[in-house]
């Protein structure tokens, strides 16, 4: 039973979020970024993430927002997520050091930055529940 205790701790650590795939649960180390200076910056400048890393970025509310690529050279994929905690988009591959706008087309309350190709390799799929503590009103609730 330790480790099944150590699961369900590291299920709901802030730095880390589960996604649940029909693969079973794809966790991923995060860095928070749940100010607005911290969402600003977000991944920008950074040259390397390591497979299974990410940014989170989390807002109080479920909104509609929109990413862009300016100054960042890592390609990414964005997954947006609603207040449920459920995957309601996501943006693959998308351009290093674009000023496009990449909106969520849904209303997000948390989003994820992964490696570009992580959604696709990892079966990471719209209406896929996620576990984190920063989640509103989660389907899938940290224990």
């Amino acid at each position: 039973t330790l480790l099944l205790a150590a699961g369900h701790a590291a299920a709901c650590d802030q730095n880390q979020i589960d996604i649940r795939t029909a693969n079973g649960v794809a966790p991923y180390s995060v860095e928070i970024a749940d100010d607005h200076a911290e969402r600003a910056r977000g991944l920008m400048f950074r040259e390397r993430m390591a497979r299974d890393a990410g940014m989170l970025f989390v807002y109080p509310s479920g909104r509609e927002v929109a990413f862009w690529m300016k100054n960042t050279p890592l390609p990414l994929d964005i997954i947006y997520i609603n207040e449920r905690g459920v995957i309601c988009d996501i943006a693959a591959n998308t351009t290093p050091y674009s000023e496009a706008s990449i909106p969520s087309n849904c209303a997000a309350q948390t989003v994820l930055e992964v490696n570009a190709g992580e959604a696709q390799a990892a079966g990471l799929r719209i209406g896929a529940p996620v576990r984190h503590p920063s989640v509103v009103n989660p389907a899938w609730a940290c224990e």
